[in-house]
């Protein structure tokens, strides 16, 4: 019989699971099978080999065509791709990066970029009759992709594009698939026609036989062990002189013809570049929506074992205490379950954007790029908490966490990676800072570091006000509160997020200012750079109150009373530790007083105490069933002391 604690895990449970609810559901079902969960004692050869084939068999759940649109054979359900395939975090990570180079990076490349000539290619990798790579990082070029070297030179007396990397620094680096499997490369390079750079243009280049060897011209190499990830075969690609098809380059935006002429309907080539690479962004919803999947598994092994294992007596009944009835243990973890729950609802509101964008619901013309910006912050946000999250556990879990077989050593390891790859973290933020500075006005897009400086002087208005929603939702959640209540009161929803919006503008505003006046006296690069840290320090605060938002909305939704009660709790626990991790800037900038600090302090510890009880709730709520840890000492009796 269902208790009333079973009915609010799965109603937090079905809200966290979000709009696509019934195939996060169904792959809980897939996912209860032993051959998708990875093997530690594996050495690289075998965890590569075992890796491949379950990706086969992760082709046969019909997850991977979704992504691809129909025409092509595909179910034109991005959303719903991203949602199951994000599923697989929770087995093996390695599986989950296989999959998405095979199905996201490369098949993404191919379809998007492409056009229907290319739809062959799309159809067999599909049902990995093409295993693929996506070969964009340089030795010598990582997020800095429009300087890439590896040029392809058009050769009209032949037709033909010759691919060629022209220093070491060109060499093609960390390549998922490059060192083993992948049989073609979607190449990343400097088009050249006519004499003429044309930028960076994506083109399909042949680099192995049936039989596995490299083809003329093309020399694979393997990165060999890493931190994490065995079952990935990163490798690296160099060029010399290799001669592809006219047709080999993707063409959907940019085409050169036989004779050499090169046409593109998108005449601005920095505009150009943009977007051909917003068309990849899926790439980077996925990895901060795997990165947050790892951590909730970290956090649902960490709080179940904190709430069986003992240690220590108490001197009142004799008795050896729960490690969760410590104050310092529930707060090391249960604000990581909050912040869990808010960047989940975070990640399900970008996952429904990506869609209503991909399959051409949302026409806006600024949605692409809007897009853009929220799934750079989102996945530095969701990459950091992993990192952080996961180590906390491990640490939590003591000499248990320390060993492989309770899997949080394996699930650091895994996704250490994730703060650096689909864009390192610091750029990524500094991107985010960037589009609050120009996304005020169209024509200041594109601008170069000179031209940041020039606009940053024109910056007077309440700018996260004028072009965002969030005062329009600050006055909705006054209209709901009850009237005559402290304007104050911190257990308000409308001053949380006004104290988050006012961080965004105060640190936006200024930096436009901290540029400005540090241009009068040195270059634009020089203002820049000696603004930089607070630029990242304005996209930090962006993120934050997107996520807010999101977790706001997220818990409006929820129609259990119980459930968004606790909801409710949590994402009070989740405001007041950002409060308090910010509580120096806050009072530095008279935002917060000293008093209104120390009563941020006490509300987390009041807060943790109330969550107390419904730990297991809550980790029950991120969604990751208990057949799904596999970690040896949740089930090993020895592990309880008495």
């Amino acid at each position: 019989m269902a208790t009333d604690d079973d009915r609010t895990v799965d109603e937090l449970r079905a809200a966290l699971d979000g709009p696509w609810r019934e195939i996060r559901e169904k792959a809980r079902e897939h996912l209860d099978d032993d051959r998708l969960y990875g093997d530690p004692t594996l050495d690289m050869r075998a965890a590569r080999a075992r890796v491949l084939e379950q990706m086969r068999l992760v082709s046969t759940f019909g997850w991977a065509e979704k992504g691809f649109r129909l025409e092509h054979g595909g179910g034109n359900d991005p959303g719903g791709a991203v949602t199951a395939l994000e599923m697989l975090a929770y087995t093996d990570l390695s599986l989950w990066v296989k999959c998405g180079v095979q199905w996201g990076l490369f098949g993404g490349a191919v379809e998007n970029l492409g056009t229907e000539r290319h739809q062959t290619y799309v159809e067999q990798l599909i049902t990995l009759d093409l295993l693929g790579c996506f070969a964009m990082t340089e030795t010598g070029h990582g997020s800095d992709v429009a300087n890439l070297l590896t040029t392809a030179t058009y050769d009209p007396a032949t037709q033909e594009f010759v691919v060629h990397s022209p220093t070491p620094a060109a060499r093609k680096d960390y390549i998922g698939g490059a060192a083993e499997h992948a049989r073609m490369a979607a190449v990343f390079a400097q088009l050249i026609t006519g004499g003429e750079s044309r930028g960076v243009h994506c083109f399909l280049v042949p680099i192995r036989d049936d039989q596995g060897n490299d083809l003329p011209g093309v020399t694979t190499s393997d990165c060999g062990l890493k931190g994490g990830l065995p079952g990935v075969d990163n490798g690296r690609i160099m060029f010399d002189q290799v001669r592809i098809p006219r047709e080999n380059l993707l063409n959907r935006y940019a085409d050169v013809a036989p004779d050499g002429t090169y046409h593109s309907d998108i005449e601005n080539p920095s505009r150009r570049f943009f977007t051909t690479l917003g068309t990849l962004v899926r790439g980077r919803v996925s990895v901060g929506g795997a990165a947050a999947a790892g951590a909730r598994v970290a956090l649902s092994i960490a709080v179940r074992y904190a709430e069986r294992r003992r240690q220590f007596d108490d001197p009142d009944t004799g008795e050896e205490t729960l490690l969760l009835d410590y104050r310092s243990h529930q707060r090391r973890l249960l604000p990581l379950v909050a912040r869990s729950y808010a960047l989940a609802f975070a990640q399900n509101d970008l996952v429904r954007r990506m869609h209503l964008v991909q399959t051409g619901q949302d026409v806006d013309p600024g949605a692409q790029r809007a897009l853009e910006k929220r799934a750079a912050g989102l996945k530095v946000a969701q990459t950091r908490h992993a990192t952080r999250a996961i180590q906390e556990c491990r640490e939590a879990c003591g000499g248990a966490g320390y060993l492989t077989e309770n899997r949080l050593v394996t699930l650091k390891a895994d996704t250490d990676v994730f703060t650096t790859f689909e864009g390192d973290n610091v750029v990524l933020t500094q991107l985010v800072a960037k589009e609050l500075l120009t996304a005020y006005s169209d024509e200041v897009r594109d601008l170069d570091a000179l031209g940041w400086v020039r606009f940053a002087a024109t910056m007077t208005r309440d700018v996260v006000r004028d072009v965002t929603g969030v005062r329009q939702l600050i006055q909705r959640l006054r209209d709901r509160s009850d009237q005559g209540v402290d304007d104050g009161d911190l257990a308000r929803r409308d001053v949380q997020l006004q104290l988050f919006a006012d961080r965004e503008d105060y640190l936006t505003r200024t930096a436009a200012h901290r540029l400005r006046a540090r241009a009068a006296d040195t270059g634009p690069f020089e203002a820049f750079n000696n603004a930089q840290d607070h630029i990242l320090a304005a996209g930090t605060a962006h993120i934050d109150r997107i996520v807010l938002e999101a977790f706001i909305e997220g818990i409006a939704a929820i129609e259990d009373e119980q459930a968004r009660a606790l909801a409710d709790s949590v994402c009070d626990l989740f405001v007041y530790t950002v409060l308090e991790e910010n509580q120096a800037w806050f009072i530095m900038h008279r935002f917060m007083s000293v008093e209104r600090a120390k009563a941020v302090r006490r509300g987390v510890n009041e807060l943790v105490d109330r969550l107390r009880p419904h730990a297991t709730t809550l980790v029950g709520g991120l969604g990751v069933p208990e057949y799904m840890l596999r970690a040896a000492m949740l089930t090993d009796p020895a592990a309880v002391s008495n």
